[in-house]
């Protein structure tokens, strides 16, 4: 930072100080000057000031009220109060009310007064760049939010028709292994729109601000449940679902369903692929101030050398070609930045439990 690049407002009302500061200080500092408040504020408004010095004993307006009416004006300006002694409930109001940066014991020095102006110059000059990031990443955060949405619309609509001209062949062609083409076909759109849906998922879950609504759990698991059948073939599950809900919960609609989601397409997928019987059982349960949702499977487990790691992003507990490894990576995500916890307890060939406690966020 060059210091003649930073501009100073003093105001005083005795012309003999403000011609000394001006005097001294021209040549390291950029300097405009005040006989009163009123000329103080509409420098401050016109000009763009980097700091204020202003006497506390001015007739008409004190140093601390001019600070009090400026920061309404313009509160960007970092504030210096000249003082004396004597003036302690001055400072006191002053911090109080004008948001004073520090203060400086009359007469002041040369050097005193210098290293002050260049602290202060400091802090507005990072404050601004710190202003500026922050536009930017709003910015920045709002177009993702569009590019993300609008990426997946694109994305799904070929993928949706390719899905079904492949339905239409099928009907109309008796060729085994014709039909085996599109099979294939199907199979790898539906991983792709299913990948798609679990990077919708990530972006909700991770980052998104909260949207606090009451949450009516049997509806979310009742619609949740016909997604489920449509997605999934459930014909081979035995599905258990218990909603105990008889008071009001708020939370996150979108997070709990990114939650739900995930926990339930991990069931499905990490099932036992021999014959045998296939559970899922889902518990939502709703204390004062917090709910318990517990998802058990009697799925193929997590080996223990698996179980620390099964929450880190892309990571995979078993070596089959299913799941993006964004699953329970997603879901402590969710749970954490709702301010919850995360429990999973597993058994190699026996299943899974997962424990997921939320607090009420109203």
């Amino acid at each position: 930072m060059i210091e003649n690049n930073i501009n100073v407002l003093y105001i005083d009302d005795e012309d003999n100080n403000l011609k000394s500061f001006r005097a001294t200080l021209r040549k390291d500092f950029k300097i405009f000057t005040a006989i009163d408040g009123e000329e103080g504020l509409r420098i401050a408004q016109e000009e763009e000031i980097h700091v204020v010095i202003a006497d506390q004993r001015m007739p008409g307006m004190t140093g601390t009220e001019f600070f009090e009416r400026m920061v309404q004006i313009n509160p960007d300006p970092i504030r210096i109060l000249l003082t004396g002694y004597s003036d302690i409930a001055s400072v006191i109001d002053a911090i109080n009310k004008g948001e004073v940066y520090r203060f400086i014991d009359k007469p002041w020095n040369i050097e005193q007064i210098k290293n002050s102006i260049k602290n202060a110059a400091d802090i507005y000059f990072m404050r601004r760049e710190l202003k500026e990031k922050n536009l930017k990443l709003k910015k920045l955060h709002s177009e993702m939010n569009q590019f993300v949405y609008s990426l997946s619309h694109e994305l799904r609509g070929p993928l949706m028709s390719i899905s079904g001209v492949s339905k239409l062949a099928k009907m109309e062609v008796s060729d085994p292994n014709v039909l085996e083409y599109f099979e294939m076909i199907d199979t790898a759109t539906g991983k792709l729109d299913d990948f798609i849906y679990k990077m919708l998922d990530f972006y909700r879950s991770t980052k998104i601000d909260h949207k606090v609504t009451e949450i009516h759990f049997q509806d979310v698991v009742n619609q949740q449940m016909i997604a489920y059948r449509e997605k999934f073939d459930l014909t081979h599950f035995h599905i258990e679902v218990q909603v105990n809900q008889k008071i009001p919960f708020f939370s996150d609609d979108s997070k709990i369903r990114v939650i739900l989601n995930n926990l339930f397409s991990n069931a499905v997928q990490f099932q036992k692929s021999q014959p045998g019987p296939k559970r899922i059982s889902l518990t939502v349960d709703v204390f004062d101030n917090q709910v318990i949702i517990t998802l058990e499977d009697n799925g193929i487990g997590i080996e223990e050398r698996h179980r620390s790691d099964v929450f880190n992003l892309f990571s995979r507990a078993t070596q089959r070609n299913v799941g993006t490894g964004l699953g329970l990576y997603m879901v402590k995500e969710a749970v954490e930045q709702m301010g919850g916890k995360i429990h999973l307890e597993s058994q190699i060939h026996e299943g899974t439990t997962v424990t997921v406690t939320l607090p009420s966020m109203n």
